[in-house]
């Protein structure tokens, strides 16, 4: 009955729409709205101890998901963006999130933690993100674009922003599997550095530079962002920041500072918390290990410490929604697959992984923010973007 009774503590706040809640006895509750039809179901097939949920609600329940000690019938997204949306409910509660994952970003920690998210193989990212292999936010002109053509948007829309020109030099920080540099290269006629900690983003550009014989124009290295050299006309960063750790902050402005040209820009984009900064212990154990989301004032207050001042600040939020609702679509026509590949508890990770990010945008819960930076005094740029 005491384990009941928690459950019904956690439950209760959390749902406006009618839930109907299946224990592992077989008995049935139900919460949020009396009226109307059940639109979502959690079925238990297994209790889970009471100490998990008041370690953290949310790193118990994603956890149980995974191993499928809990089903859910109805929308995935469509029910965790309810929970999101009350206040008093387990996402909100600092009575179930008590524990969270201790990190450190050291070097070598960093190169691990990339390591184990984007060296999944390329073909995983392959079999579910579009043709340019673009792993961020993109940018949707119109909701009826294809996520491919938004993708490609994304990079026009950074790249526009910077005021670059012909015969300048671009660094970006993070560079994915690289559609960001190929593009400043070839349209924008720049010459284009990324800099990775994934072999296997590293190895896919290295490729693609040999193909094209674009090795005059694009360079790739296998490096830390700390360890960097040289300055560069203009420096972009696309979710990257989240990575470093808040520990790091200072240090990752301090960077882009230090190797931005006296009258370059930079463009750094990345998932922000309008709220403050904070983890999610289930993402960081299983999806982003050393994870952090920092808050809008933190980065800004890091940003102002390091001389850079913010001439353009866009929020991108609704497109990361809509980013994530294209690659939960392309990942469930693919389940088959990647289930063979790994297994039914990874697919359903990644399942709930992409859903609920989706969700957390929806409820503006996160952000994704593009900061457009420059040094003091950069009276050489145009006065507005024309973007």
């Amino acid at each position: 009955m005491l384990d009941k009774e928690v459950y019904h503590q956690l439950f209760k706040p959390s749902f406006s729409k009618k839930t109907q809640v299946t224990f592992w006895d077989g008995s049935v509750k139900e919460y949020g709205d009396s009226e109307g039809d059940v639109v979502f179901k959690i079925i238990f097939n297994e209790k889970i101890p009471v100490k998990e949920l008041l370690n953290n609600a949310s790193l118990a329940l994603g956890e149980a998901y995974m191993e499928k000690k809990i089903e859910i019938d109805g929308n995935l997204q469509a029910l965790i963006y309810d929970v999101y949306n009350q206040a008093n409910g387990f996402f909100h509660n600092t009575n179930f999130k008590k524990w969270m994952p201790k990190e450190k970003h050291t070097k070598k920690q960093s190169a691990h933690d990339i390591h184990s998210h984007y060296d999944l193989g390329n073909d995983f990212y392959e079999m579910w993100l579009d043709r340019t292999l673009t792993y961020s936010c993109a940018f949707f002109e119109t909701p009826e674009d294809t996520l491919e053509q938004a993708q490609i948007n994304k990079v026009h829309h950074i790249l526009d922003k910077l005021f670059i020109q012909p015969g300048e030099t671009l660094l970006d920080i993070g560079c994915g599997w690289g559609t960001l540099i190929l593009t400043a290269a070839k349209e924008y006629n720049v010459k284009a550095k990324g800099i990775t900690l994934s072999e296997e983003q590293y190895q896919h550009i290295q490729a693609i530079i040999a193909k094209e014989h674009l090795e005059d124009t694009v360079s790739v290295e296998l490096m830390d962002y700390r360890d960097l050299d040289g300055t560069f006309d203009h420096i972009t960063s696309v979710g990257m920041f989240e990575h470093v750790g808040a520990e790091n902050l200072q240090e990752y402005f301090k960077v882009v500072e230090k190797h931005l040209a006296q009258n370059g820009t930079a463009l750094i984009h990345g998932i922000s918390r309008q709220q403050g900064g904070a983890k999610n212990a289930w993402i960081n154990q299983y999806i982003f290990p050393g994870g952090y989301i920092p808050g809008v004032t933190e980065l800004v207050g890091h940003i102002t410490e390091n001389e850079l001042q913010v001439i353009d600040l866009e929020s991108l939020r609704r497109d990361y929604q809509l980013t994530l609702e294209h690659w939960t679509k392309n990942f469930h026509q693919v389940a088959d697959k990647v289930i063979d590949q790994k297994d039914e508890a990874f697919y359903r990770m990644w399942d709930l992984y992409l859903q609920a990010c989706a969700a957390s945008f929806q409820a503006s819960n996160i952000d994704v923010i593009q900061y457009l930076l420059v040094h003091p005094n950069n009276n050489t740029i145009p006065m507005h973007r024309n973007v």
